[in-house]
């Protein structure tokens, strides 16, 4: 399965489609970019006058990354549109704030995959370098 195929079948759209880029991808883990588009409607209340991406973005940013693109590729073809994701546990510690235009970078490691039960260590990083937050997810991919 190719990058543009794992990203396409996504069961995700805009304006909540937290995958730009695929930078890298194998059996143990995914690394992949998004960038915050400053228009995003969250960043209006978030805080008023100072906005700031909500923690639970940035959780869903390292699951869609982290996770679901992995498990995708885990599954190479069995994976469709009727298949079934569902965040089963999520333990994740934020270090910096993320602002709007910011472009992360999600580093993911598999823990075990196993009766489509994924677990990864996930870190983002900022484009300076600092990680910003990191964790793990886990995840079930029913197909």
């Amino acid at each position: 399965m190719t990058i543009a195929e794992i990203i396409s079948s996504l069961p995700y759209s805009q304006p909540f489609l937290f995958v730009d880029k695929i930078i890298h991808i194998d059996e143990n883990g995914v690394e992949g970019s998004y960038t915050f588009d400053e228009n995003l409607d969250f960043y209006k209340g978030h805080f008023k006058d100072n906005p700031v991406t909500p923690g639970v973005i940035l959780t869903e940013v390292m699951a869609q990354i982290g996770v679901v693109c992995l498990g995708v590729f885990l599954l190479n073809n069995q994976f469709t549109k009727s298949s079934i994701i569902a965040l089963t546990s999520s333990e994740i510690e934020f270090l910096k704030p993320v602002y709007p235009k910011e472009k992360v970078t999600v580093v993911s490691e598999k823990v075990y995959f196993r009766f489509g039960k994924l677990k990864c260590q996930v870190k983002m990083v900022n484009e300076a370098g600092a990680t910003v937050c990191q964790g793990t997810i886990a995840g079930i991919i029913k197909t």
